[in-house]
Order: structure tokens, then C-alpha cells, then sequence
């Protein structure tokens, strides 16, 4: 069987994490060539052909920056992913990240007679166009993106929900979104985040101080929550992987150089932010909509316990006691964390829960093999 992602993917395969969706499509990848899969990846980002250490086949688009600018996306871009595309000839083509282009993935598909498959990365995907509105839209229009608004965005609400009911399969992170795309009348399969459980180190010894915080730092992430977080709780000790991606989130970050309680690392290599989390007190979550973050199974599997200001994937974090929830309430979540009450063999428990859920094991691999087989089975390539 020959599987087929496109993307900005090839530095997440050189350990140079872009995203979470990014990082999830590079372990599927890895999860399918283990299982006796060819895999290809196309990447318009990529200068140059290579296999990795896996055998996953990455593939550049040769010509993607000749052109007018703005004029070449239609007269040159466009043609030239659909072409490359519909070559591999293969027999699914899986895409993930909320992007009007996978349409084109799904023409391909459609031209080689193989399947697609539309994987979910965040809630937003699953909710309704107002909580976009509020969510995602209205923190782009702050941040001064009103281009990507009228070039991406408006074309996104089309595109994506017709993709969502004309997939051949649609994966979903949690039983949340499951529940969700039911309402809607649209089908789907669970199918949890991967990790690759050889990346994560032994928890070190002694008593970590530090809270640490990691990913985007913007308004739609709710940094600026974040940062009330710390200024109601002086006595608590922060540390943070990432830069910011927006003038308010510029405005925090700069306070925060300041702060003594504060440590700013910056964008740290996946390896090293995996080291910062796994020597840390536990993982703070301000973002007010998310899927499944990846951050979260890191932690757990690390051993340290999630403090979520919102979200929860699916309502695990409270069903298996993996940390806390506030629920909106900045003031609870400051109160929790600073009881910091986690239960006795809560290390041990939370490793236990990520290996048997996400981890790459032989028994999860053979299945995602056998769960691809069976879409392409179905009625035939």
C-alpha cells in the first residue's frame, strides 16, 4: 500500500517541529513504513529529494518559487501540487490541518481512483462557524493578518466542511469531536495522537520548581491568560519554550524579560523542549480551544501532570487524573497550582496511560496498517 501526505513537513522529519499537526502526519508516516508501508511525503518547502532513516520518501515540487508573485499561485503552484500529487499514483492520500488546498490532494485522489482521508487537528475543525469567529477569526484580525483573512480564510469555510462530508474517512482525535461530527451526520473513526516514546527521557531526580509553558505565544493561544497567570502568582516559578507571534504576545513577552520568577528559552529543537517539560514541575495550558494537544501526552509521558486553563481533550485529563482543570477560572487554576496536589505514583500512572493510548508499540502500528488497508479495501482502490 502506498500512502501519500503534502505539506511544510520535511523539518518536522529532521526533528524541527513546525506544529502539532506537522509532528503528528511525520509519526504517522514513520508508524506506516513500519508497518511495510511506502510512504511519500510532498513538501513544497523541501529544495531537494531525500529518503529519511525510516524510508519515508520525501519529494520536493520543482519550479514552486518561479513566477509573478501572487499571480504564480494559480498559474504555477497549483498545477504543479496537483501534478505531483496525482504522479504518486497512490492508493490513500491523507491530509490533516484546516487548509482550503487539500481539496487539490483530494482531486488528485479522485484522478488515480485512490482514497482520501481527512484527519482532524484541532476542535475548531469540528465546531461551528461562530466559534471559529470568536476563537480563531477575531484573534487574526487582531493580529493585523487581514491578508491571510481574505486569501485563506474565507475560502477555508467552503472548502473544508465539503471535504469533511466528501472524505472516504475522517479521523478524529477524542470522542468530543466524534460526538460532534455525529450531530452533523458525518462519520468518523477515533484515532489518537502517536508519540514516539523512544524521544522521551527518564524523569530526572530531585523536585522540579518550574511551570513550564510551550508552544505559540499569541492571543489565540491565550497568552495574554497566561501572563495573568503569572502576575497573580508571584510566588510561583515559570519557565517558557517559544517566541511570540503577535504585537500583544510581543508586548508580554517583553515584560516578562523582567520578571525574576520568569525564564524565557525561547524556540528550543523538539528534543530540547521534550528535556525542559520532563524537568519541570508541570505543564500549564492557557489556550482556550484545542484538539489533542501533543504537549499534554509529552508531559504525561514525562511524568508531570497538565494544569489546563480550558481544555480537555475529551474530558481525560479529569476522567484518568492527569492534572487539573479550571475551567475558564484564573483564579482556580493559580489555587490548584499551588497545592500542586498530585497523587502518589503519578508518574508511573501517567507513562502507563500515554504507552497503552499513543505510544508507537508494535500492536498500534500493525493497526493503523490494517485500518488503511481496510479504507482502500473498501469498494476498491
Amino acid at each position: 500500500m502506498k500512502v501519500c501526505f503534502w505539506g511544510n513537513i520535511a523539518h518536522t522529519l529532521k526533528g524541527e517541529t513546525d506544529g502539532g499537526g506537522e509532528l503528528q502526519i511525520g509519526l504517522l508516516a514513520k508508524a506506516l513504513v513500519k508497518g511495510g508501508n511506502e510512504v511519500v511525503i510532498i513538501d513544497y518547502n523541501t529544495r531537494e529529494d531525500f529518503v529519511t532513516e525510516d524510508g519515508i520518501k520525501v519529494i520536493q515540487i520543482n519550479g514552486w518559487e518561479k513566477g509573478i508573485p501572487i499571480i504564480r499561485y494559480v498559474t504555477n503552484r497549483i498545477p504543479m501540487l496537483y501534478r505531483t500529487l496525482r504522479d504518486q499514483n497512490a492508493d490513500v492520500y491523507y491530509c490533516r490541518i484546516r487548509e482550503f488546498r487539500h481539496i487539490i490532494a483530494y482531486c488528485a485522489a479522485r484522478k488515480v481512483k485512490a482514497k482520501f482521508i481527512l484527519g482532524m487537528a484541532s476542535d475548531l475543525d469540528v465546531m461551528s462557524f461562530r466559534t471559529r469567529i470568536k476563537n480563531y477569526y477575531v484573534p487574526q484580525f487582531r493580529s493585523s493578518n487581514f491578508f491571510w483573512w481574505l486569501s485563506s480564510g474565507i475560502i477555508n469555510e467552503f472548502v473544508f466542511p465539503w471535504l469533511l462530508r466528501k472524505s472516504d474517512a475522517v479521523f478524529v482525535q477524542h470522542e468530543g469531536q466524534k460526538k460532534i461530527l455525529n450531530e452533523k451526520g458525518i462519520r468518523s473513526i477515533l484515532f489518537s495522537n502517536l508519540i514516539d516514546l523512544s524521544q522521551i527521557p527518564d524523569k530526572p531526580n530531585g523536585n522540579p520548581a518550574d511551570y513550564v509553558y510551550v508552544g505559540s505565544l499569541d492571543r489565540r493561544k491565550g497568552f495574554g491568560d497566561f501572563f495573568n497567570v503569572i502576575e497573580k502568582a508571584p510566588g510561583l516559578s515559570f519557565k517558557i519554550v517559544g517566541l511570540p507571534r503577535d504585537k500583544p504576545a510581543e508586548e508580554y513577552f517583553e515584560k516578562l524579560r523582567s520578571y525574576p520568577n520568569v525564564r524565557l528559552l525561547g524556540k528550543l529543537p523538539h528534543s530540547d523542549t521534550i528535556a525542559e517539560i520532563a524537568t519541570s514541575k508541570a505543564l500549564v495550558s492557557t489556550s482556550p480551544m484545542e484538539g489533542f494537544p501533543n504537549i499534554f501526552i509529552e508531559a504525561w509521558a514525562c511524568g508531570i501532570p497538565v494544569y489546563s486553563l480550558y481544555v480537555d481533550p475529551g474530558g481525560i485529563i479529569a476522567r484518568e487524573s492527569l492534572g487539573k482543570v479550571a475551567n475558564g477560572n484564573v483564579e482556580l487554576l493559580i489555587s490548584m497550582m499551588t497545592r500542586n496536589s498530585v497523587e502518589d505514583g503519578f508518574p508511573t500512572k501517567a507513562r502507563s496511560y500515554v504507552f497503552k493510548n499513543f505510544g508507537l508499540s508494535d500492536e498500534r502500528i500493525n493497526w493503523i496498517s490494517s485500518l488503511f488497508k481496510s479504507i482502500v479495501s473498501e469498494n476498491g482502490k
